[in-house]
């Protein structure tokens, strides 16, 4: 919503920029709806800046060498698919 009243747009017309209903820009605004990545660039397009996309997460700082993020080990998780044949 910022970078739209940046421009001094109205829901409205970014929409029609972008060839979106403005009920679209209205709901994304609102956090009503799950924004759709192709609708995001287009409207980073439109406006010239880059908007936060939901789902991605910034990437995480190391504190030091070897520092962990999550604090869970990777590999692979149990029981996930078939059972492997031996």
């Amino acid at each position: 919503m910022q970078a739209r009243m940046a421009k001094k747009m109205t829901q409205k017309e970014l929409a029609t920029a972008i060839n979106e209903k403005p009920q679209v820009i209205g709901e994304y605004e609102s956090g009503k709806a799950i924004p759709n990545p192709q609708i995001i660039s287009k409207m980073e397009r439109k406006l010239g800046c880059k908007l936060p996309r939901p789902g991605k997460k910034p990437a995480a700082k190391k504190t030091g060498a070897g520092a962990k993020t999550t604090g869970r080990g990777g590999g692979t998780v149990r029981g996930a698919g078939p059972p492997k044949r031996r």
